[in-house]
């Protein structure tokens, strides 16, 4: 039986590579979309064995179109394909349903079999993503007070507190938005939580 995959992504060029490779190694890729709203919408008519999911999009990000997709089909297969590979992006995809994610510096043939392993129900994470993973599961427990935060981060942390996001955050700091990830997955890791929720809760929680 043939494998069918429907492909998710906002850059024309990289989205219709990433076709080209399916299709030569034998997948049938019966749709593409350029959002997430597109994404669900064609995921639901086409139903499709894979869904190759990309995570920054314009109209509607593709954690949020995982999320709506899994819990409409819960048997749905999310592969997630990003240049993203920071935590708060590898949980949020994981609590959204994903079955695996790669990052885009992938080989083709590298996508080709993680299309496949998914496919097949298997997880599948690139090495970057597994390390993370991997030391988030194996760290010592979680001690009973807060770990010591940066300045930076006790910063943002009260930002995050007062449900601003990434950009805002960026804009009232004067930060890049890629710099202001890397401190949240700082954060993330030190109060070893799995998403900004959570982060939130603990911070609130220990700073009285």
């Amino acid at each position: 039986m043939t494998l069918r995959a429907l492909v998710v992504d906002d850059h024309p060029l990289f989205r219709r590579g990433v076709m080209a490779a399916l299709t030569d190694s034998g997948i049938d890729v019966i749709g593409e979309a350029s959002g997430g709203t597109a994404a669900i919408e064609l995921a639901d008519r086409l139903q499709p064995d894979v869904i190759v999911m990309d995570l920054n999009m314009p109209d509607l990000g593709g954690v949020e179109a995982t999320r709506q997709i899994v819990a409409e089909r819960p048997s749905a297969r999310v592969l997630v394909l990003t240049m993203f590979d920071d935590d708060e992006s590898v949980f949020a995809a994981m609590r959204a349903g994903a079955r695996g994610y790669l990052v885009k510096s992938s080989r083709p043939q590298q996508i080709v079999d993680a299309v496949r392993a998914v496919g097949e129900g298997e997880a599948i994470f690139s090495p970057a993503v597994a390390t993370r993973l991997l030391d988030f599961f194996v760290t010592a427990p979680r001690p009973s007070t807060l770990p010591e935060l940066t300045g930076r981060e006790r910063e943002i942390a009260d930002l995050m507190a007062a449900g601003k996001g990434n950009a805002t955050i960026a804009r009232e700091l004067f930060l890049s938005t890629k710099t202001v990830r890397n401190h949240v997955s700082n954060i993330l890791r030190k109060l070893q939580v799995a998403d900004r929720a959570q982060a939130v809760n603990r911070f609130r929680d220990s700073s009285g």
